[in-house]
């Protein structure tokens, strides 16, 4: 029997029988069969409709970009062809202020990237937003998710908004309109200097004294004659003398302009400001120096104006003769404000103004001690390629090359602390060299774009600095460093002027402060802002103010009792 046969034989003997057996052997080979063409058979797919990349012409970019041109073709890319039905309700093309942007669309990529440009042309320093939404679907059906959001702020607009002038035409032009803060703005009652354009009866003590100083400019200028100057300067000096309140010789920051009253500055806050005196007797001896003829009205200003500056008293301030001046004290709160007058900062002047004092002076140990803190105020790091002699990282806010220097000339000057030319300098390079690099991406900022120091900003109130950047500049920061920085501050000036005017250049000159970032013009102008432009661009162009100040006998004599030197003592 053969193998064949055997089979067969077994097979005879099986329960199945033979062809039972044949019946399960063609059971078992199809379940194999279809087993096998089950595990071989790919699964079905399911499209994915997702985000890819933007391109704005024609270069790939962020969901965030700033300087974009006015026509711009916008190339979103997706993993799937887009439906053309879906992209009008799909997409979303508004400005900052919600207005629809009407748009063209095309395809490439065999419909994978949709290409949008705006119909009209779109509006210089604003902020646009493209959205993508759900409701953007692929030829397949699939809804786009998440949604897609790009934004972006167009370029500035490079056109002159004004004509050119000469460069002294344009710097008369802004010295002129900036006084108009303090001339036709002033307290109609005292004349005093108001905090800002919409405070009312509010009164600055120290911005007063920045618009002091801004007489003689006008006057030299003839923007006002010398007997008008003298009359505005009569109203103020004899409502410091007959109706303000004294604090032992010292006013408060605030005063109501038509009363005199005292205006809080903050809850304890109600009396003497003795840094915001500092820059109103600044202002006062500085006209004192610039009236000085002898007819009995000029005689008589200048005598009611010794007598506010004698009638300080500085020494009192010392708080039980510390070897530090105090900043602020009243008849109800005493000394809980317990503030020392300590740098580097803004208040040099206040001990300058307390040696030169030939009633109540303080010695070079207050300023030693006090001011400088024994060489604690010292700096001596590199911040973007320039040596801070003095002060805090990168220099602060650019007010503290300005208050005090406002009257007293930087240039040649030194203690055993610094050299001060070199500390306005480059403190102000600092800032400009910090705006130039713009490490965080502020729109704007530019080295035509430059300026961080106090200032409104969107939120309220700022020291702006390049450790406190908060995207806002400032035309004061730029302009009133025109001493220290002519090519760079004259490049900010113009570019504030003839490229940002229209936005800018208003009734009391530049405003208060900008963010193109944010597309926030401040409605506001300051007194201690518009002050020091006035003043400094002065001293830029003649070292008026620098020379009547330092030409103050008591000056020169305080200044070198602290161990100051210079050209001009």
């Amino acid at each position: 029997m053969n193998k064949r046969q055997n089979i067969f034989h077994r097979g005879s003997n099986s329960p199945l029988g033979v062809g039972g057996f044949l019946v399960f052997l063609l059971l078992t080979f199809s379940s194999c069969k279809k087993n096998s063409s089950s595990d071989t058979q790919p699964a079905p797919t399911t499209e994915s409709f997702d985000f890819s990349n933007v391109k704005i012409n024609g270069n790939v970019t962020s969901l965030n970009v700033n300087d974009v041109n006015y026509l711009p073709a916008i190339k979103f890319s997706f993993s799937s062809k887009v439906d053309h039905n879906s992209v009008t309700s799909g997409i979303s093309f508004k400005n900052k202020a919600g207005g629809i942007v009407n748009f063209n669309s095309s395809y490439e990529n065999s419909d994978s990237s949709l290409i949008i440009q705006p119909m009209n042309s779109l509006t210089p320093i604003t902020k646009y937003t493209v959205t993508l939404n759900a409701a953007l679907h692929s030829q397949k059906g699939k809804a786009l998710v998440p949604d897609v959001s790009l934004s972006f702020i167009t370029s500035i607009d490079s056109t002159d908004k004004f004509p050119q002038l000469s460069d002294n035409a344009l710097l008369d032009l802004i010295q002129q309109q900036t006084f108009k803060y303090f001339w036709d703005f002033g307290h109609p009652v005292s004349g005093m200097a108001r905090e800002r354009n919409s405070s009312g009866d509010v009164c600055t003590t120290g911005g007063t004294g920045f618009g002091i100083m801004a007489l003689p400019v006008a006057v030299s200028r003839n923007f006002i004659t010398r007997a008008n100057a003298v009359v505005r300067l009569q109203t103020i000096v004899s409502f410091l003398k007959n109706t303000v309140p004294k604090f032992h010789g010292a006013f408060s920051h605030w005063v109501n302009g038509g009363t005199g009253a005292v205006i809080p500055f903050s809850a304890n806050d109600d009396g003497a400001d003795l840094v915001e005196t500092s820059y109103l007797m600044m202002g006062l001896l500085t006209a004192r120096q610039y009236f000085n003829g002898a007819d009995p009205t000029e005689t008589a200003l200048r005598n009611d104006i010794n007598t506010l500056y004698n009638g300080v008293e500085w020494d009192w301030f010392r708080r039980d003769n510390r070897k530090v001046l105090y900043w602020h004290w009243s008849s109800t709160q005493a000394w809980v404000m317990n503030v020392p007058v300590q740098g580097w900062n803004e208040c040099l002047i206040t001990y300058i103004m307390g040696a030169a004092s030939t009633t109540h002076n303080i010695p070079k140990a207050v300023y030693d001690s006090g001011f400088a803190r024994n060489g604690a105020e010292k700096n001596g790091n590199t911040y973007l390629g320039y040596t801070l002699p003095l002060g805090p990282a990168y220099g602060g806010p650019l007010f503290f090359s300005h208050y005090t220097f406002l009257g007293v000339n930087p240039n040649s000057l030194n203690d055993v602390y610094a050299n001060y030319q070199t500390q306005t300098v480059n403190h102000t390079k600092i800032n400009y060299e910090y705006c130039k690099a713009n490490p965080q991406n502020n729109f704007g900022y530019s080295n035509a774009c430059w300026g961080l120091t106090a200032s409104d900003i969107p939120t309220g109130y700022s020291a702006s600095s390049p450790t406190n950047d908060l995207g806002v500049i400032a035309p004061t920061a730029a302009i009133s460093s025109l001493p220290y920085t002519p090519t760079e501050s004259m490049a900010a000036l113009k570019f504030f002027y003839y490229k940002l005017g229209d936005k800018l250049w208003k009734q009391y000159g530049f405003i208060d402060a900008f963010s193109l970032k944010d597309q926030w013009y401040a409605d506001s102008f300051l007194a201690i802002d518009q002050g020091p432009e006035i003043v400094m661009i002065e001293n830029y162009r003649t070292g008026l103010l620098w020379n009547l100040f330092t030409s103050c006998q008591e000056v020169k004599a305080g200044m070198l009792s602290l161990g100051f030197t210079a050209s001009y003592l």
